[in-house]
C-alpha cells in the first residue's frame, strides 16, 4: 500500500522504520506482559457454588462449568468485554411471531415467538419445552446476545418466547410506568399466559441482566430532568423511585437487591456472573447465601464483563455464555427427573 510518503517497507529503508519498529514492538510487549502477568493470576475455572448436590447435577450434566474460561486474548479486560461485546457479535436472523399483551393497569407487553415449528425434535407443539427470555435493561429481542440465544435454543428443538419490557420494541407505551428491577408483575402476566398457551410444555426463563414515550411519562416526572441524568443512580432517582413509588433510589436498591429474595427461590436457578462485571462486581454477588440454598448455584468467571463473555480470537459467534445457557436448557429438560431429586420433593424441576 503507497501513501505520499511511501510504502511501509520504504519508509523502514528511509530510516522512520526503526523507531516505529521499536514502538511497536514495546506496545506488544506491554500488552502480552500485561495479558500473561495479569490474567494467569486470577482463577482459570470458574468458582461454582451452591447447593454439594444441585452443584454436582450441573457438573455432571453441564461440564462447561469445570472447563477454564479463556477471555479473547485483546479482548480480556471486563470493559473492553462489556463494550466490544456490541459491536464483535454477529446477528443471526430469526424469525419472529410478535403478540401484545394487555396488563391490568392499562399498559401492554410484547412478546416475540420463535415457535421453531419445524423442531424434529419435539414435533408436538402443545409438549414443546418452552424458553422464556428475559433482556435486559433497554434490550429487546433484537439484542445480538439474544438472538444468539434463540438460535441455540432452536437448535436445540424448543421453543422461544422473548419479553420485551414495557416500550423497549417500539411498541407504544400506554402508561407512564415501564419497568425496574423489583417489578414482577408483567413477568406474572407473562408466564400465565404461556403457561395457558401451552399448558403441556416445560417452562424456563432466562433472564440477562436488568426510551419510553415522552407524552406518557411526562403525566409523573420531570422529562427534561430525567434525560439530564448522567448516571444510572441519577436516572433511577429521577424516573424509576418517583414512577414505582419509592421514597428514595436507596429504597429501590434495598428493595430489588437479590440478597434479599434468594432465600424464597423454589425451582432451580444458576447464574452466571463474571468477577471483573462492571456493574455487577464480585462483592455483590450473594455467595454465602448461594452455599446455603439447594436450589441456587453461582458461577463466577475471572473475566468476560457485563454481558460479554467473549472467547477465541475473533469471537463474532458463539460465546461462554452461549455454551452456559445450551447446557443448562438440555439437563434442565433432558435430565428434570434426576435434577428433582438432586434438589430434594420440595422443589421441582422446570415444569
Amino acid at each position: 500500500m503507497r501513501g505520499a510518503l511511501g510504502s511501509l517497507p520504504e519508509l523502514l529503508l528511509r530510516g522512520w522504520g526503526e523507531p516505529l519498529l521499536l514502538l511497536l514492538l514495546a506496545a506488544s510487549a506491554a500488552f502480552l506482559g500485561y495479558y500473561w502477568v495479569c490474567v494467569p493470576q486470577v482463577r482459570p475455572r470458574p468458582l461454582l457454588v451452591g447447593g454439594l448436590p444441585f452443584c454436582a447435577f450441573l457438573e455432571a450434566h453441564c461440564p462447561v462449568v469445570r472447563e477454564p474460561f479463556h477471555p479473547t486474548p485483546w479482548c480480556f479486560e471486563g470493559r473492553l468485554q462489556t463494550l466490544l461485546r456490541f459491536f464483535l457479535q454477529s446477528r443471526p436472523r430469526v424469525a419472529y411471531r410478535s403478540e401484545l399483551l394487555r396488563t391490568a393497569d392499562g399498559g401492554q407487553l410484547l412478546l416475540d415467538w420463535a415457535d421453531n415449528a419445524e423442531s424434529q425434535r419435539y414435533p408436538e407443539p402443545g409438549t414443546r419445552p418452552t424458553v422464556l427470555l428475559l433482556p435486559g435493561l433497554t434490550s429487546n429481542s433484537q439484542a445480538t446476545y439474544v438472538l444468539h440465544l434463540v438460535q441455540q435454543a432452536s437448535r436445540a428443538g424448543y421453543r422461544t418466547v422473548v419479553f420485551n419490557n414495557r416500550g423497549c420494541k417500539g411498541e407504544e407505551l400506554l402508561t407512564p410506568r415501564a419497568f425496574c428491577a423489583s417489578n414482577t408483575e408483567d413477568l406474572q402476566t407473562v408466564v400465565t399466559h404461556i403457561k395457558a398457551q401451552h399448558p403441556r410444555a416445560p417452562l424456563l426463563a432466562v433472564g440477562v441482566s436488568l426510551g419510553g414515550h415522552r407524552k406518557v411519562i411526562a403525566e409523573k416526572v420531570d422529562v427534561e430532568h430525567v434525560l439530564q441524568a448522567r448516571s444510572i443512580r441519577e436516572f433511577d432517582e429521577r424516573y424509576t423511585a418517583v414512577v414505582f413509588g419509592y421514597g428514595t433510589c436507596a429504597a429501590y436498591y434495598r428493595d430489588a437487591s437479590p440478597s434479599h429474595s434468594v432465600h424464597a427461590v423454589r425451582l432451580p436457578v444458576l447464574c452466571l456472573n463474571a468477577a471483573d462485571d462492571p456493574f455487577s462486581p464480585l462483592q455483590a454477588i450473594p455467595l454465602a447465601a448461594a452455599r446455603r440454598l439447594p436450589t441456587l448455584a453461582v458461577l463466577v468467571t475471572a473475566r468476560g464483563g457485563h454481558i460479554g463473555f467473549l472467547e477465541g480470537l475473533f469471537p463474532r459467534h458463539e460465546s461462554y455464555m452461549d455454551r452456559v445457557f445450551a447446557q443448562f436448557l438440555a439437563a434442565a429438560f433432558e435430565h428434570s427427573q434426576e435434577l428433582s431429586r438432586s434438589l430434594g420433593p420440595e422443589h421441582p424441576a422446570p415444569q
